[in-house]
Formats: structure tokens, sequence, C-alpha cells
């Protein structure tokens, strides 16, 4: 991945190579790669914005529509609200200020639906109870506490970027993951509603390696926003579809 760029540059200025992992983080990474896998049987979850409306509607009838489908929901939605708060949450532990993250955990839910705040933290919390004792750095081992405490609410990106932070994953890297395994979980959903070939959306999201690796990350603003037009769009044309969350 190319380096970070300006201040994000400076905010990831603590980051080592993988290769020098002590066993100890080792042990971290390979619980992180678990629960980042959509098949963790503990339970994952990801909001699919609006996909079965999508395809009733042919919005999404064939693998070059998916592909516009999940790049405008990098566009419209991840980059307008979780690769912001990703960012906050990484800002706030370089400057070792639990406050911030606190807070962030606490007003993410104002963001989200009833359902899928529920999740959040539900997916969160389990999330936690995993790689409470995995912690090194004392900023995260403070905000973990905060969570055994019940100070903090524990919402499934939080904890994440958290124990990426502390696995000393750069910012870009921990959002490619992140958005890979979203991304992942929607298309391997589609195959459940849609007659695209598996072998089609194995390939098209290898695609996306390059996308999110060209994605300007240093361009991440500060402002959070959950408006996502297409979305909007989509699903006021069918009101009688609710929006589906996929959890496990």
């Amino acid at each position: 991945m190319k380096k970070q760029k300006g201040t994000l540059n400076q905010m990831v200025k603590h980051i080592t190579h993988t290769n020098s992992f002590s066993k100890s983080n080792l042990k971290s990474l390979s619980r992180f790669l678990q629960i980042l896998d959509g098949s963790f049987p503990s339970g994952v979850f990801v909001h699919s914005f609006g996909l079965e409306p999508h395809v009733i509607k042919e919005e999404v009838k064939d693998i070059n529509s998916l592909k516009i489908y999940l790049e405008n929901l990098i566009i419209d939605q991840y980059s307008q609200m979780e690769f912001v708060y990703i960012k906050k949450v990484y800002e706030a532990l370089e400057d070792d200020k639990l406050s911030i993250i606190k807070r962030l955990d606490k007003n993410f839910k104002a963001y989200l639906t009833f359902e899928y705040a529920k999740a959040s933290r539900d997916i969160g919390q389990n999330y936690y109870a995993q790689i409470k004792n995995l912690a090194t750095k004392d900023i995260v081992k403070e905000y973990f506490k905060d969570i055994e405490e019940k100070k903090s609410v524990a919402n499934e990106i939080i904890v994440l970027a958290c124990l990426a932070y502390d696995l000393d994953i750069s910012l870009e890297d921990f959002i490619v993951m992140w958005t890979k395994k979203n991304l992942i979980n929607i298309a391997v959903t589609t195959l459940k509603i849609s007659r695209i070939k598996p072998s089609e959306i194995q390939q098209m999201l290898f695609e996306f390696d390059e996308i999110l690796e060209n994605y300007g990350y240093e361009n991440i603003g500060d402002k959070v926003t959950n408006f996502n037009p297409l979305f909007e769009e989509v699903i006021f044309a069918h009101l009688n579809l609710e929006p589906k969350m996929f959890a496990t």
C-alpha cells in the first residue's frame, strides 16, 4: 500500500512490519483475521443498503451492475460515514484521547437504525469478549477496560479499529480489510437473490483490490453523514420493502 500523506502519514508513523511481530502479536493477528471472516461462527453482520430492491427493480441484474452498486456503496456510504469514523478513532488513539473514543462509540448509534445499532453493539461486544486480553497498547487496554465496566458501547467498527491499531495495522490497510469483508458478505448474499454466477462475483471482488489500493485515503473528511442518495431513492420507490441487514 502507498504511504499516507500529510497528517495521515504522521498518524501512522508507529507502524511496524508484520514480520517483526512478537509471538503475542501473532496471536492477536490470528484472532483478528478470524473475527474479520464472514464465516466466524460467533457472529457477523453487514447492512445491504438496499440490495434487494435494487435487484427487484433490475438496477442490479448482472455482474457489471453489481460492481457499480458496490462502488456506489463505497462512494456514497462508507466514505461519508464509516471511513470518517475509522479515521477519527485512529486519530484519537494516536493522541491518547480515550474520552473522544468513548464519545465516538456512544454517538455512532445515532446514525443507524434501531436494528442496525443493536447488531453493531452485540457483535462488537462479542468481538471484545474474544480479544479483551490481547491488547498491548495502554490506550486500547483502557478502552477495553471501559467496555468491561460498561462505560463504553463497544460498536463493532470501533472495537475492530482499536484492535487493528493495537496490531500496528495502518489506517488505510484496516479500511481495506473492513471494506473487503463487507463487500464479500454482500456479494455472497447476491448469490441467493440473483442469477449472477459465483465465478463472476469472485473475479469482480478481485477487481476491488485495485480500486481500494488507489482510493484517496488522504482525502477522507471530518464530517460524518449517513445520507446515501441511491439507497434512499430505491427504498422510497419500494416503501413495502425493508432494507435488510444480514447477520449470523
